[in-house]
């Protein structure tokens, strides 16, 4: 299992960690066992890297080649998993109320990592004079484990409905990418890192959302 403290992996980090407890709070409030829980919360950590390996012929995805991913899931699930098992009020009280709120925050850090490490992952790859693709495996990477979450919860994907959620890591992703031949890497990836955490917390604040076909309460 090879670690490279890098600027990336950090990154990348943060968002297993925000992922993984997004993914496993889902699980939680459906009360689902243990292997669930994992499951979910797991598979929202790594899901959308092995979506963008597979899209890039990187097979098998990084996730088998080099597990440390799933395991800082699979760890931070367990916590969480403890801390409700041996708290059953934290559910029913006003600490959850403050858990979402820290939690749309750092769900907004990882969506803004994971955007960007799935761009520097394609242009790695040698995939950097394809902009268009390589926004779309940002954007794959940053969704992609979230989609996978609702779909097995039997949710239709957040990405679909709340808080211009995908339209973020789309806005973040053209950013580092216009950005790449022009600036640092290492800058541009935060940059379009903290523009993606920036809309969400905005979106989250203040409510916005796209506009839908109908309005609330219409029905076709």
């Amino acid at each position: 299992m090879n670690i490279d403290f890098s600027l990336l992996f950090f990154v990348e980090a943060v968002g297993t960690i925000a992922f993984a407890s997004s993914g496993a709070m889902v699980a939680i409030k459906k009360q689902l066992d243990l292997l669930g829980v994992i499951v979910l919360g797991v598979t929202t950590a790594v899901g959308g890297g092995m979506m963008r390996d597979i899209i890039i012929g990187n097979v098998p995805p990084n996730l088998f080649k080099n597990p440390i991913y799933v395991l800082l899931a699979f760890v931070t699930v367990m916590i969480l998993f403890i801390i409700v098992r041996r708290n059953q009020q934290i559910l029913a009280s006003r600490s959850i109320e403050m858990y979402e709120r820290f939690m749309n925050i750092f769900d907004a850090v990882g969506l803004g990592a994971f955007t960007v490490v799935g761009i520097d992952t394609a242009v790695l790859a040698g995939y950097g004079e394809y902009h268009f693709l390589i926004i779309f495996l940002g954007v794959i990477t940053g969704v992609g484990g979230g989609i996978l979450r609702d779909i097995m919860a039997k949710e239709t994907p957040y990405i679909l409905r709340k808080h211009v959620y995908a339209s973020a890591s789309i806005v973040g992703a053209i950013l580092y990418a216009g950005l790449l031949d022009h600036i640092n890497n290492d800058i541009a990836m935060v940059l379009g890192a903290c523009s993606v955490v920036l809309i969400r917390v905005l979106a989250t604040r203040y409510c916005w959302n796209l506009p839908t076909a109908t309005k609330k309460g219409d029905h076709l």
